[in-house]
């Protein structure tokens, strides 16, 4: 009985395989998988007829699978493995006594034999060989040290912030994400341990969208860190013990039209004509997701009413249309040269009728408007007069800003105008200025220069983080004042921050065309010499647990349009990669300014999109929340567009690992020194495995004087520390809840701490949570 189960399970492996071999072969693709099939069906019908000859069949299956398998993927085990796992296990279950008896013989003194087990052995036995060889290696790692040299030993650190403190989402102005603190370092980061824990009581709905996240960096100023949450609660808590000191709940409420739910950091000010403990003197500024700000008594957290319209500046002034919960500012407005600049996030693709994505400049004190930027209509710059309103849609900025206060410019990172994935009518000036680095005068909002890093978006590339300045010396000993901007493409753009030149030479390269008939694409995109952009996908790098699945994922991947990066969207269905989610995205990069030398988190995912006429968009579900993933309707447009991460059939990504890494590269000669994996499958999997795959993530990096990195981020709920110069891991710490936080570190008294707060990030799934907790050595 067992052998005439087997041949009925051997002859459906045969016909799946088969059918959707043939279907590949019709796409173009591999002709394996109808082979495969078809000698599957062999082997079925000769363990029917329990024929010996099913075992030289099936060796045969294993031994062309595992060379096809190497001729694919080489000695890459996480690729090798779902192609021969099941056949295998398979070629096993016929070796057994069950098995090879039947198919044996009788001698003619009446004893019967099992049929011959060597050469079926000796293939699995091959193949065993081959995959213990594959677990050896690491076909993905760069290996390699960033210099240790000091290029400046006094650098610019963008301003006056203490040492010992973080008064800027990037700790300073510049947006470096460096401490100069070295009391944690690389020979004693492993002897972390926690400090202290606190629970803000902010946690996620049931009502809430799924993409209600906690992406705080703190603030630390005296003694004090200032945070909030994602439902824009501000929270004092005192640094060296964790205790509360001040809550304020903003009261924004919950509406299912916001794509985010979220805070990425407060802002803070001191007033320097006020006097010492007096009211407002200090304030925290705190934005929140029904389109206010807020100014808060950094001392008490009572608002200052002074500011604005009773402490409470409302930023959906001057738009045309305000629909809620479609504009709203997730991350801390800068607070420079007496003003507080705020841009704002709007909503993607949902309306042909929203919001302005308009950069104001506010007197800090009194929420007096003082000048507007609107990239639809940037020689306005004056506050605008009643009457008159904002360019609808024009692209925003959602991230965060960097300041040069000598040069007197913020550098503010665009998005794209929406609906992202159409760019017919769009305006010259947001053909000009979309998906762009712009630098403004702080003073007027005048444009001193821009530097586009996709032309005519088409895919959401978003510049989607925080600009990071430092003075870079070149070979010749000259200093030039430089910035870093990181892409969702994987470049890094070095520019001169003065003029927007690149340091690093930007080239123009030839892209897809073929754009919807309405439309059109750009003949060329810039690509930066220092790029983490990974290679165009091929079927082969098609993934899989088993080679089922990875047989469905080969045949949606050869049933999409793709020419590699920047293939215009399409009604068939276009793979977009590297995905919006971005190579980087807001937790930008990390830079040491004495080393000259940056650290990041390159994650690897592709998506997908598709549009649909308008005709064909089925009518607004009840109850139906808001999201980037899915159907995004795009009122007002002829298409909406469905889209979302590129998953198999068991919702794991059909693109082979590695999905994230960390990377070290020299900013002086844009060389990559080192790219390894970076997390476990830990968190993914229902069995907590600690395969180090190199899993995607979202968040940032920081890097310390010490010369540790340290970075949350990875969809497994850890936080980790690097060594800068290597990239080796040196310290891990379980953390309660998904860390998608960007960490900082501070120092009280003669101690210095680290702190991560662990929250959980709705669209990539990690455990939600409340945490905020400190580390110190013991």
């Amino acid at each position: 009985m067992p052998i005439v189960l087997t041949a009925l399970f051997f002859a459906l492996i045969g016909l799946a395989l088969g059918a959707g071999g043939a279907r590949l072969l019709l796409l173009g693709g591999s002709p394996y998988y109808l082979i495969t099939g078809l000698a599957f069906l062999l082997a079925a019908w000769l363990l029917f007829r329990k024929n010996a000859a099913a075992i030289w069949v099936y060796t045969l299956i294993i031994l062309g699978s595992l060379a096809w398998a190497i001729w694919e993927v080489g000695f890459d085990w996480w690729q090798l493995g779902p192609r021969g796992g099941v056949i295998i296990l398979l070629g096993f279950w016929l070796l057994t006594p069950w098995i090879r008896r039947p198919l044996g013989f009788v001698s003619p003194s009446g004893e019967r034999y099992g049929a011959v087990a060597w050469p079926l052995a000796l293939a699995g036995l091959i193949a065993i060989g081959v995959a213990a060889y594959a677990m050896t290696q690491d076909v993905h790692d760069i290996r390699g040290d960033l210099p240790a040299d000091v290029v400046a030993a006094d650098p610019d650190l963008g301003g006056n912030v203490p040492a010992g403190e973080w008064h800027h989402y990037g700790r300073t102005l510049f947006g470096q994400r460096y401490s100069p603190l070295a009391q944690i370092h690389r020979e004693n980061v492993a002897t972390l341990e926690v400090a202290w824990q606190y629970r803000t009581g902010d946690v996620k709905l049931p009502e809430d969208i799924g993409e209600t996240t906690y992406q705080v960096t703190p603030l630390k100023v005296k003694d004090t860190l200032f945070l909030c949450t994602p439902h824009n609660w501000a929270i004092a808590l005192d640094a060296a013990t964790g205790r509360e000191k001040w809550k304020y709940d903003s009261n924004s409420g919950l509406n299912p039209d916001r794509q985010h739910q979220t805070c990425r950091g407060v802002t803070y000010w001191a007033d320097p004509a006020a006097a010492t403990g007096s009211a407002c003197a200090e304030r925290i500024y705190l934005p929140t997701s029904d389109a206010r700000l807020i100014a808060l008594d950094a001392a008490n957290g009572t608002v200052c009413t002074g500011f604005a319209d009773q402490g409470v500046l409302h930023l959906e002034r001057g738009m045309r249309y305000n629909p809620a919960g479609y504009y709203y500012s997730t991350s801390p407005p800068v607070a420079v040269a007496g003003k507080i600049i705020v841009g704002g996030a709007v909503n993607d693709n949902y309306s042909t009728q929203e919001q302005s994505g308009v950069i104001r400049a506010f007197d800090i004190k009194t929420g007096a408007l003082i000048w507007n930027w609107d990239s639809g209509n940037p020689e306005q710059t004056a506050p605008l007069p009643a009457g008159q309103f904002y360019t609808t849609n024009s692209p925003n900025s959602w991230s965060v800003s960097s300041v040069d206060e000598a040069l007197g410019l913020i550098y503010v990172p665009l998005g794209n105008q929406v609906p992202d994935q159409l760019g017919m009518g769009r305006s010259a000036h947001v053909e000009k200025y979309s998906s762009s680095i712009v630098a403004l005068d702080i003073n007027t909002g005048a444009v001193r220069w821009v530097r586009q890093t996709v032309h005519h978006d088409l895919w959401d590339m978003d510049v989607p983080a925080q600009p990071v300045l430092l003075d870079i010396t070149k070979e010749d000993g000259s200093v030039v004042p430089a910035l870093v901007g990181p892409t969702k493409q994987g470049d890094l753009y070095v520019l001169d921050r003065r003029s927007g030149e690149p340091i690093i030479p930007v080239e123009e390269v030839p892209a897809p065309g073929g754009a919807i008939a309405e439309d059109f694409t750009a003949p060329t995109q810039p690509v930066s010499g220092l790029t983490f952009m990974p290679p165009p996908l091929r079927e082969r790098d098609m993934w899989g647990i088993t080679m089922f699945d990875q047989l469905a994922c080969r045949i949606e991947f050869l049933s999409l349009k793709y020419e590699g990066r920047y293939t215009p969207p399409s009604l068939e269905g276009t793979l977009v990669y590297p995905g919006n989610f971005g190579v980087f995205n807001w937790g930008s990069v990390a830079v040491d300014p004495e080393r000259q030398v940056v650290f990041g988190m390159p994650t690897y995912l592709a998506f997908t999109s598709r549009l649909v006429p308008r005709e064909e968009i089925p009518p607004k579900g009840e109850g139906e929340k808001g999201s980037e993933q899915g159907l995004n309707r795009n009122e007002g447009a002829p298409f909406g567009v469905y889209m979302g991460p590129f998953l198999g059939p068991l919702q794991i990504p059909c693109q082979a690992p590695p999905w994230g890494y960390v990377a070290g590269a020299d900013l002086r000669t844009g060389k990559i020194a080192y790219k390894h994996k970076n997390g476990t499958v830990y968190d993914m999997t229902p069995l907590p495995l600690p395969f180090r795959l190199g899993v995607p993530g979202i968040g940032g990096p920081i890097v310390t004087k010490g010369g540790v990195a340290f970075l949350g981020a990875a969809v497994d709920n850890f936080l980790r520390a690097y060594d800068v110069t290597t990239g080796v891991q040196l310290w891990e710490a379980r953390l309660p809840a998904g860390g998608q936080a960007t960490p900082m570190t501070y120092m009280v008294g003669d101690k210095q701490y680290l702190l991560m707060v662990a929250g959980g990030h709705g669209s990539v799934g990690t455990k939600p949570g409340d945490y905020v907790i400190a580390y110190t050595l013991p």
